[in-house]
């Protein structure tokens, strides 16, 4: 995917948590219209596609400005390009991660993340046996050297891969540095200034919720 490097896109007015976590789901959904060559598509249709409502997906894009003509419905690909634009995605986010275990180590080698602009500077962990290697061509190095790195980098991104009880020394470093958000992978939510952002990821949640729904015929998605 080719980097715009446009304006960052901001919009005054508040828009609720739960518009905001469906807008990486219609990112998806119109990615694979675009992929099928289909140029235009109505509420009515995305609904069919998405599982929200026609209403529902009316109302979310008109926290944004609408992006439709009624009768005509959305032309895919200006409707595609402004839900990546509302989502940063024409952005560059330098990026850290704390903790070179398995899963810091998938997130790394995921080279779906860059396509979107997540560009992973260093890892950092505490393990001798680690620290000197190197993951997908990116450093492992000590932790004692997360603070000046990430202001000599730019970096404002975190993401947590870490143990619980390395949650606190890694949020001390955070909050000591120009780190803008967090994508927190570890099994302890981390709660920080409001003026760095943070989104809590439990793995474990979905493993539950598909346990629920295996376990309870009458669920519904």
């Amino acid at each position: 995917m080719e980097r715009k490097n446009k304006k960052a896109y901001h919009n005054d007015k508040k828009v609720s948590n739960n518009v905001i976590r469906r807008m990486p789901r219609y990112h998806s959904y119109l990615l694979e219209l675009k992929d099928k060559g289909i140029e235009r598509i109505s509420s009515k249709e995305l609904s069919k596609i998405t599982g929200f409502t026609a209403s529902q997906i009316r109302q979310d894009f008109n926290n944004f400005g609408g992006f439709g003509k009624q009768g005509a419905g959305y032309e895919v690909d200006f409707l595609f390009s402004e839900i990546c634009d509302i989502l940063g995605l024409n952005q560059t986010y330098k990026a850290v991660i704390f903790g070179a275990g398995n899963l810091g180590q998938a997130i790394c080698n995921y080279a779906f993340f860059k396509e979107y602009g997540l560009k992973i500077e260093a890892i950092f962990d505490v393990n001798p046996s680690l620290i000197g290697n190197t993951i997908h061509s990116i450093d492992v190095l000590d932790v004692s050297k997360a603070k000046d790195f990430i202001k000599k980098n730019d970096i404002s991104i975190a993401i947590v891969c870490v143990p619980k009880e390395a949650v606190p020394k890694v949020t001390n470093i955070i909050e000591n540095s120009k780190i803008r958000g967090v994508w927190n992978f570890a099994p302890a939510d981390i709660n920080i200034s409001k003026e760095i952002k943070v989104e809590n990821v439990r793995l474990s949640d979905s493993l539950f919720v598909l346990s629920y729904m295996m376990n309870n015929s009458n669920y519904n998605y």
